[in-house]
């Protein structure tokens, strides 16, 4: 492939407001806990993964909804900001923008998920942009947008030859036509086990070569190379914020691959990329730069 510049990348998924709570433990069932912070920052993984690839150097057009709201304001705002095109990112009058509730505890996350808007990037709305995908290097995709959404965009993506890399969380069913058209798969583990259940991760990567990336968290990311099973090993760090790892992991390894980087090399970018990503706060707060994670491999 011609290493390029500037790949041109269409992330299709969600936006939203991200609520997030900051407390030494997680309350049990019907307990109340102090929390010790509250932060609203702008978030959604189509969103989080729009900002981090143009925050890496690739040409950004954001597909998603947002609400008529205040919420909606200011998550376009920032896409803007941050130089993602937003074209394609149009308000919807009867619905609130998507929510996500999150609580930082115990240095790690969990998360309660409100699509609002969010259920409203319809097939036929992905279908308006066909001519952006058209001239897009590659796409990205993830799953807090409707399910009929996915298939349609891997069907697409396939017509229109546009390689397209679906993150899938988070995890439901895929069908096996979607698995097949998709270029990439970057499940986690977890989502991994939940895909291809009562399947060793060892076979369902032997099932597809250079296809599937399961990410492993602090161990880096796994996958098979045709020939043998492949771990590139992750860059340790102390972390503050881990929300947004996965995004900054795929939206760096999306932009490696547009940009006609090999696979191996592609994994460490995205590696380090994820790696610097929860030294920061916020899933958006702590995305690198193109020049602080080449800094870093360059070491």
């Amino acid at each position: 492939m011609k290493v390029m510049n500037k790949p041109k990348i269409a992330v299709i998924g969600s936006s939203s407001m991200d609520l997030v709570v900051t407390s030494n433990r997680r309350p049990l069932a019907g307990e109340t806990v102090l929390g010790e912070s509250f932060e609203t920052v702008p978030g959604g993984k189509g969103a989080n993964q729009a900002v981090a690839a143009a925050r890496l150097g690739a040409d950004v057009y954001m597909i998603g909804r947002v609400g008529d709201d205040p919420y909606g304001t200011e998550i376009l705002e920032n896409l803007k900001r941050e130089g993602v095109h937003t074209d394609h990112v149009e308000p919807v009058t009867h619905v609130r923008s998507g929510t996500a509730h999150i609580i930082l505890a115990e240095g790690d996350n969990s998360i309660v998920v409100v699509k609002g808007a969010n259920d409203h990037v319809t097939p036929d709305y992905v279908n308006q942009a066909r001519a952006r995908l058209a001239e897009c290097d590659l796409v990205l995709i993830q799953q807090e947008i409707p399910e009929e959404t996915v298939i349609e965009t891997a069907r697409l993506c396939k017509e229109l030859n546009v390689p397209l890399l679906l993150n899938p969380a988070p995890a439901r069913e895929i069908p096996e036509e979607v698995i097949e058209q998709v270029s990439y798969l970057t499940p986690n583990e977890h989502e991994a086990a939940q895909l291809f259940e009562g399947e060793t991760l060892s076979a369902i990567l032997k099932r597809f070569p250079n296809k599937l990336f399961i990410t492993e968290g602090k161990a880096g990311v796994r996958f098979f190379n045709n020939q043998e099973e492949v771990l590139v090993p992750s860059f340790p760090v102390e972390a503050v914020d881990t929300t947004g790892a996965g995004d900054t992991f795929n939206a760096a390894f999306a932009t490696a691959i547009a940009e006609g980087k090999l696979l191996f090399e592609s994994l460490r970018f995205a590696n380090q990329a994820a790696a610097l990503s929860v030294t920061g706060f916020g899933a958006q707060g702590g995305m690198p730069t193109r020049a602080e994670v080449e800094g870093e491999l360059n070491k």
